[in-house]
C-alpha cells in the first residue's frame, strides 16, 4: 500500500528553527497528548514501538538510480537542503544515533542537531578494530554522551569521556542484534542507523528495522556506491511488499518503509490486552 503526503503545510525550504517543529519535537519526547498533523504525518510512526518498547529507524539520501556516491566517493550533496533537514530532525527526535566506522573514517561527522531545534542525541559508532582515531568530530567532547561499538579484545583507546561498549564478534562482524541488544540495556529506546550503506544493508537484512526512510534524489550517477545491497533472491515475486508512505520535500521524493511485519524482538515484547 502506497499513500502519498505533501509536506506543504510547514516550511521545508527554511531551515532556521520554527515554532512549529519546536512544539512538535516538546510535544513527541515528553507528552502524552495526541501530535498535531503535519509533521505526525511522517514521525508520528518513531514515537512507540509497534514490536516492543524499541524503535528503530534507518535513512539513506541516495540518486533516482540507487546511488549514495559517484565512482570517485564524491557525495555531497545529491540530496536537496530539504532532506538534509529531514535527517537532522531525525537526530532530533532519537535517543541514539549509529553510523559505521567505513562512513565516520570517510564523512567525519558530527552526528549533530544543527539544521533545525531539537536535543542532542547520544552518538555511536560500530568500529570491531578500533580504527577510528581519537580526533573524529563525532567524539568531540560537548556534553553529549558517546559511544564505541567494538569487538571483545579489541585494542581500542577511546577519548577519555567515550564509553565503550565490547561485544562478541562472528565473521569479523558484530551481528545487529547485539548492538541493539547493548543500546536498549544502555537505555536507547528510539534508534537511528544513518548509515552508511553496508550498515545499513546489515540492520535491514537482519531484520532489526521498524522504519526506513529512503530520500531519493532526482539524478542519476551512472555508477558508484549502490544504497543497499540484500541477499538476491531467484524470483522477484518471493520479494516481499510492503506499506510505503511517498513524501514529497522540494526536488527530492521520501519514502517511509513500514517495516514492523518483519522485524524480529529486540527489546520488552509488547503486552497483549
Amino acid at each position: 500500500m502506497i499513500s502519498t503526503v505533501q509536506l506543504g503545510n510547514f516550511p521545508t525550504t527554511n531551515f532556521a528553527p520554527s515554532d512549529h517543529w519546536e512544539d512538535f519535537v516538546h510535544t513527541f519526547r515528553n507528552g502524552q497528548r495526541s501530535l498535531p498533523q503535519g509533521w505526525a504525518d511522517l514521525f508520528g510512526p518513531l514515537r512507540k514501538g509497534a514490536i516492543d518498547d524499541l524503535v528503530i529507524v534507518g535513512q539513506l539520501g541516495q540518486s533516482l538510480d540507487g546511488r549514495i556516491a559517484t565512482a570517485s566517493g564524491h557525495s555531497k550533496y545529491i540530496n536537496c537542503p530539504a532532506g538534509i533537514a529531514h535527517l537532522h530532525r531525525l537526530r532530533a527526535l532519537v535517543d541514539i544515533v549509529v553510523v559505521g566506522v567505513g562512513t565516520a573514517i570517510a564523512d567525519d561527522p558530527q552526528l549533530t542537531v544543527r539544521q533545525v531545534a531539537g536535543p542532542q542525541p547520544v552518538r555511536a559508532v560500530i568500529d570491531p578494530k578500533g580504527r577510528l582515531g581519537a580526533n573524529a568530530r563525532m567524539f568531540a567532547e560537548d556534553g553529549v554522551r558517546r559511544l564505541l561499538i567494538t569487538s571483545e579484545g579489541a585494542k581500542s583507546t577511546p577519548p577519555a569521556g567515550v564509553e565503550t561498549i565490547a561485544l562478541p564478534v562472528h565473521d569479523g562482524k558484530i551481528e545487529p542484534a547485539a548492538i541493539i541488544g547493548a543500546l536498549a540495556r544502555a537505555g536507547m529506546r528510539r534508534i537511528l542507523i544513518e548509515g552508511g550503506a553496508n550498515t545499513l544493508s546489515r540492520f535491514l537484512a537482519a531484520r532489526c528495522l521498524d522504519r526506513l526512510h529512503i530520500t531519493v534524489a532526482p539524478i542519476m550517477l551512472g555508477a558508484g556506491g549502490p544504497g543497499i545491497v540484500l541477499p538476491p533472491r531467484e524470483r522477484a515475486d518471493e520479494a516481499p511488499r510492503m506499506p510505503v508512505r511517498v513524501h514529497k520535500m522540494e526536488g527530492d521524493v521520501l519514502f517511509d518503509c513500514d517495516l514492523t511485519d518483519q522485524r524480529i524482538e529486540l527489546g520488552n515484547a509488547k503486552k497483549s490486552t
